[in-house]
């Protein structure tokens, strides 16, 4: 062993409670006091332990009606808008994306004549500012619960919290599309489920869907291979 440093071990573990899936990642950083000599005991140890619980609507409600816990919203505005449980904090985790740099142009306009028409999408970026703005309104003790309507954005915004020293994270797993109606007292033109459902694919229905991803694939396609592209198209009779 070295005369002197520092040792660490880190682990992630997923286990289960009576009530609720636990996500537990711990760090153990054992720092010696004065200098290592082998075959010694370090003199002390720090545990540094976060976790995050994974639950379904009805635990949620009871995290929220029971133990406290403050909701934060972190989906885009447009689903906010459409629907969201009443008295809940919104800090998107990404935010509408309004650069004017021609590559980000690019990106928008190309978004906006598919994902955007088809399924009612905003483009968007990483919000530089969520934890901040989370601190601001909730400090790291509270207990706090994040909802998306996927599950995806949760989790990814539940990790950022952790490492900002937030201690008490809960995310309802697959998003507040899983959500039954009435769960939660809700605001909004819909039900928390379909908050998420929005542009042609609400009206034309699964032929949208099919339209949205065949144009999608012809896009590609052409991109990747104008030649061939080229070829097929001129043996289409007009």
């Amino acid at each position: 062993m070295a005369a002197g440093g520092l040792g660490t071990c880190c682990w992630s573990t997923l286990s289960y409670t009576s009530h609720f899936r636990v996500r537990t990642s711990s760090l153990v950083v054992k720092a010696p006091r004065g200098r290592l000599v082998t075959g010694r005991p370090l003199r002390q140890s720090f545990v540094i332990k976060a976790e995050v619980k994974y639950v379904n609507g009805e635990e949620a409600k009871q995290l929220v009606a029971v133990e406290g816990y403050s909701i934060v919203d972190v989906r885009d505005t447009s689903q906010f808008e459409r629907a969201h449980i009443k008295s809940c904090y919104h800090v998107p985790l990404f935010i509408e994306n309004k650069d004017n740099d021609i590559g980000t142009i690019i990106k928008r306009t190309l978004h906006n004549n598919f994902s955007g028409l088809f399924y009612g999408l905003p483009f968007t970026k990483p919000n530089p500012e969520f934890v901040e703005t989370v601190k601001t309104q909730l400090p790291p003790e509270s207990k706090v619960l994040i909802v998306c309507q996927e599950g995806l954005r949760s989790s990814a915004a539940a990790d950022k919290l952790d490492r900002a020293g937030f201690e008490n994270i809960a995310c309802i797993t697959s998003g507040l599309q899983s959500v039954k109606p009435g769960t939660f007292e809700s605001v909004g033109s819909t039900e928390l489920q379909d908050a998420g459902k929005a542009g042609l694919v609400t009206i034309q229905g699964d032929i949208s869907r099919v339209l949205g991803a065949i144009l999608v694939c012809a896009f590609l396609f052409i991109t990747f291979f104008p030649d061939l592209a080229e070829k097929i198209i001129g043996l289409i009779p007009v």
